[in-house]
């Protein structure tokens, strides 16, 4: 059999638990969040004044932290995954 119809055949990732969905929501609202904070600092800082370098610094700080759980949790259902069906390949 062809490698591309092999790997084509072959499941590349876990199904998605809904533990997995729900942090791939909450990473990408977190996404969204940091990018309108980001665009809209001057807007939201003459809003909210001192504290918003502050409030911005949390959801950057926030967003990385949950990126790198997301990934090692995503990374380790997938690696489970595959192991149990590809038998340990």
């Amino acid at each position: 059999m062809p490698l591309w119809l092999d790997l084509l055949r072959t499941p590349m990732a876990a199904p998605e638990t809904p533990v997995l969905r729900r942090m791939r929501f909450t990473w990408q609202a977190l996404c969204l969040t940091s990018a309108l904070v980001v665009g809209l600092f001057s807007p939201l800082r003459h809003a909210i004044g001192r504290v918003a370098p502050i409030g911005a610094a949390l959801i950057l700080f926030a967003t990385a932290a949950h990126t790198c759980l997301y990934l090692l949790r995503k990374q380790r259902a997938d690696r489970a995954f595959l192991e149990s069906v590809g038998g340990g390949e």
